[in-house]
């Protein structure tokens, strides 16, 4: 429980110093990208690994496996276009963030907070810095940095 407040108080802080403003930054895929995805596709999700104590409904499982698997099809294409931006990767993480409706699935925080896990080691893949607030506001249901702009 340590762990997730932890956690929840380090993800609440980066979302506030980086997700200001969505800036265009062209990217390059790295040369390794390729064998990363097949890697990330291929090993086994949801199971009790450090402090996460595994899927919460062992009937959810290849569900959210799947859907996360999709998702990262969807940034190895992307990762693949010839003329390429943060932006890009944005869409998809919105996108494939949106395949994770908890109230209709039910998963709990802990679930959730591995899938914001997920989705954070796809954007290591490619090199992405910021979510610009999509895994917080999909982890929290707002962006922390949405209260700063209303000031």
């Amino acid at each position: 429980m340590k762990f997730f407040k932890s956690t929840l108080i380090l993800l609440f802080t980066l979302g506030v110093t980086i997700s200001y403003a969505q800036e265009t930054i062209q990217m390059q895929t790295p040369v390794n990208a390729n064998k990363l995805f097949k890697a990330f596709i291929a090993k086994e999700k949801f199971i009790n690994e450090n402090t996460y104590p595994g899927i919460s409904d062992e009937k959810l499982k290849p569900i959210l496996t799947e859907k996360i698997n999709e998702v990262a099809v969807e940034f190895k294409n992307v990762s693949e276009f010839k003329e390429l931006t943060n932006i890009d990767y944005l869409k998809v993480i919105k996108n494939g963030l949106s395949k994770f409706p908890e109230l209709e699935l039910g998963f709990d925080s802990e679930d959730r907070e591995r899938i914001c896990l997920y989705f954070e080691e796809l954007m290591d893949i490619v090199n992405l810095e910021s979510s610009n607030g999509l895994i917080n506001k999909f982890y929290y249901g707002f962006a922390p940095n949405d209260f700063i702009k209303q000031d």
